[in-house]
């Protein structure tokens, strides 16, 4: 029982090849079940990690490199094939390699270990979830109107927000390391 929410993280880092080859080929139906699959296991992960006893430092690390793989692949191959804008996969994706690369040189050069995920964090992946699921239904032929609109500028401004908030954390916690 302890290792489901692992597995649940490790679903969507295997699941991240098929999801970014349905995009590609344009199975946009199939690819609205598996991100759906995606967004609700990622729900579920953390929520039983806690409610398991299950939380372990290596549930930490996976669940945040496969939403950023999942997530960063996903809108990146809608981006290239002109399905979204690329400006919008830009920020996702630099934002994501922000934070990787601020947590492998605190790993690196620190004795840093523990990396929590914000609360803005947080809201910024659920809010690329919902985007991403909007997305979908738009290109399945489902008549979304502004609510595209919407969740992208939601999406983008809670995404630039969390970039901002990690970038200040970082700073802070290097400067209290190196003290």
């Amino acid at each position: 029982m302890k290792l489901i929410p692992n597995l649940l993280s490790a679903s969507r880092l295997v699941l991240s090849p098929y999801v970014y080859w349905l995009l590609w080929h344009r199975q946009y139906a199939i690819a609205f079940a598996v991100c759906f699959y995606a967004g609700i296991s990622d729900a579920l992960d953390g929520l039983l990690a806690r409610r398991l006893g299950a939380a372990s430092r290596v549930g930490a690390y996976l669940d945040p490199v496969a939403d950023k793989i999942f997530l960063g692949g996903a809108f990146l191959t809608l981006a290239i094939d002109g399905k979204l804008e690329l400006w919008f996969a830009i920020l996702v994706l630099s934002r994501d390699v922000l934070i990787l690369l601020f947590a492998a040189s605190a790993f690196a050069f620190t004795s840093l270990r523990d990396f929590p995920p914000s609360a803005w964090g947080k809201l910024s992946t659920s809010a690329q979830i919902a985007f991403m699921l909007v997305v979908l239904l738009q290109l399945n032929g489902i008549p979304v109107g502004p609510v595209y609109t919407a969740m992208l500028w939601l999406s983008a401004i809670l995404t630039a927000w969390s970039a901002l908030h990690y970038a200040w954390i970082g700073y802070r916690m290097l400067v209290a390391a190196g003290s």
